[in-house]
């Protein structure tokens, strides 16, 4: 038997999947001449012509234009030369001779930092509309509080903390840009005339781990999100803070804050969005909900330039003791109320704080129904991946060559004519599953990067590429695979999985997390969307959601 390439267990570990320059723009929410950009620069691979490498546009999302704060001219972040040392130099001078007035001086410093700069050091400066929303007044009285922004940048937080009672004396900053610290105190100085000694030029995390480190009433940061750590130095912090899998810069910040935080005090923090829903970050989420958490804001993409939202949490810092109390939830102009036990009830606790009360009562109610899930009841593997498209794949059969299919080739009604052949010989690819799953007699292939589930039930033993995934359901699994194609695709599980995951690709793990109602197969041979609502008591509203019959 020959040695075939082999397959790696984590979908999250393949390196090339293909993914249309135009599709990359619409889910990053750019122009397509942004996405060309970001790979003349590098930060995305070109798979094959009109395609980037799904691997690097995910990687590129989630650590880069996710977490670094990367702006979208990203071209222009490799070309130029930020010299800091210099530009620092300059404005130390010009904030010490007062040669303009400090808020100009703070614009002009903001507007010099490069993108490459940004991006190393996890640096946006959080914009004043943002900054007034979250930092509504924490106390009744904060005139005997204390108030801390562990990254405060040119002092953003800190100036509207002084506007809501603050008194200069007792308000607190952190921040390893000493030019930001400099213009902080200037700005404090010009507004108060105290000049102070409490905002300094020191890194936060570090002094954190100190036993004499001093608690505040009230923090709220804009952190660094994935900032660039050397791997020990973030895995000691994890370990010491007790952060788990959660060891992105903003969760290490979100500890440490905690660690600093006085019984009862309040926390406000900006986050990417990946925080509120990507599994890495379910430590730090769970660690939350044991808190009483008072605001979940959705600011969408309100740093100019950024291809990801900017999403914010605020708490006390006391013992969540009714998992029933209400969270103010804002997104899109909206208001409404969701439970801490909402949270708790999802897959990995994930925040979907975008639905509302009806809909989280849904998703309680279909989990609390007896199910079974795809957890260790199936076999996954990925489709093939060749390493090299524009060698492997033509669009016309020849000799030697095989037919295989995309996850463009998937519909709702069933699956296209596969236009991409590539040779019989297997050895030659990057990563390839074990062949007895190509050749089952029946398995189950989805589109891996996609927002909506699409299934088709394989009795033909295809081959498929790597936008495609492939389960086989365990023989003992009580729903039989059609059924189970079709339940995946109807409209309600749709719902359901963007209601939770609101993601831009079909997670093994996500998937494993669905609710399957056997005892509806038990009833039915027939799956059909209207009596399985029926089944599960529920109906169909004429805005496309779901409620509960009453």
């Amino acid at each position: 038997m020959k040695n075939f390439p082999k397959q790696l267990t984590l979908f999250d570990d393949i390196d090339t999947v293909g993914l249309k320059i135009e599709d990359a723009a619409c889910q990053a929410g750019v122009s397509t001449a942004t996405i060309r950009n970001w790979i003349k620069t590098g930060y995305l691979k070109l798979e094959s012509k009109g395609s980037v490498c799904y691997k690097s546009f995910d990687n590129f999302l989630q650590n880069v234009a996710g977490t670094h704060k990367l702006n979208s001219r990203a071209n222009k972040s490799r070309k130029d030369c930020h010299d800091h040392i210099n530009v620092s130099s300059e404005f130390l001078r010009k904030i010490n001779t007062q040669s303009n007035p400090i808020d100009q001086i703070s614009d002009e410093y903001e507007s010099s930092l490069s993108d490459s700069y940004r991006n190393k050091e996890g640096i946006y400066y959080t914009p004043s509309s943002v900054v007034e929303d979250l930092f509504k007044k924490p106390f009744p009285d904060v005139s005997t509080k204390t108030f801390c922004d562990p990254c405060c940048g040119s002092g953003n937080f800190i100036m509207h903390a002084l506007n809501l009672g603050f008194k200069p004396e007792n308000i607190y900053g952190y921040d390893c840009d000493p030019v930001a610290v400099a213009i902080t105190k200037a700005r404090i100085f010009e507004k108060t005339g105290y000049k102070t000694k409490n905002i300094i030029v020191a890194d936060f995390l570090s002094s954190s781990l100190k036993r004499e480190a001093r608690l505040f009433d009230c923090i709220y940061t804009n952190p660094p999100w994935g900032k660039k750590l050397p791997k020990d130095e973030r895995d000691f912090y994890g370990r010491i803070l007790q952060a788990g899998k959660s060891v992105d810069t903003c969760s290490l910040f979100f500890f440490a804050c905690l660690r600093r935080l006085e019984v009862s005090g309040k926390l406000g923090i900006l986050l990417p969005e990946a925080f509120f829903n990507i599994s890495s970050y379910e430590t730090v989420r769970l660690k939350a909900l044991n808190l009483s958490i008072e605001r979940l804001i959705d600011y969408g993409k309100c740093f100019k330039g950024l291809v990801t939202k900017a999403q914010a949490i605020v708490l006390s810092n006391k013992k969540n003791k009714n998992s029933s109390e209400n969270i103010v939830c804002q997104t899109n102009n909206t208001k409404f109320m969701r439970t801490s036990l909402s949270f708790i009830n999802n897959p990995k606790s994930i925040f979907n704080f975008h639905r509302g009360k009806n809909d989280s009562d849904v998703i309680e109610h279909i989990f609390s129904l007896p199910h079974v899930t795809l957890k260790n009841n199936a076999d996954w593997g990925l489709g093939i991946v060749t390493g090299n498209n524009t060698k492997f794949c033509r669009n016309t059969p020849s000799a030697g060559y095989m037919p295989v299919y995309k996850g463009s080739d998937i519909t709702k009604t069933g699956l296209k004519e596969s236009h991409c052949f590539i040779p019989r010989d297997l050895t030659q690819y990057q990563q390839v599953a074990p062949v007895e799953m190509f050749e089952a007699e029946e398995k189950l292939i989805y589109k891996f990067i996609s927002s909506d589930l699409y299934f088709f039930c394989d009795t033909q033993k295809r081959y498929v590429l790597n936008s495609i995934n492939m389960l086989i359901p365990k023989k003992s699994f009580p729903v039989k695979n059609k059924q189970l194609c079709l339940l995946l695709n109807c409209d309600f599980i749709n719902w359901l999985f963007k209601s939770i995951f609101n993601t831009h690709k079909i997670l093994r793990g996500d998937l494993e997390s669905l609710p399957i109602h056997a005892e509806y197969f038990e009833r039915h041979a027939v799956f059909n969307e209207n009596t399985y609502l029926s089944f599960l008591n529920l109906e169909k509203t004429n805005n496309g959601t779901y409620r509960i019959k009453r």
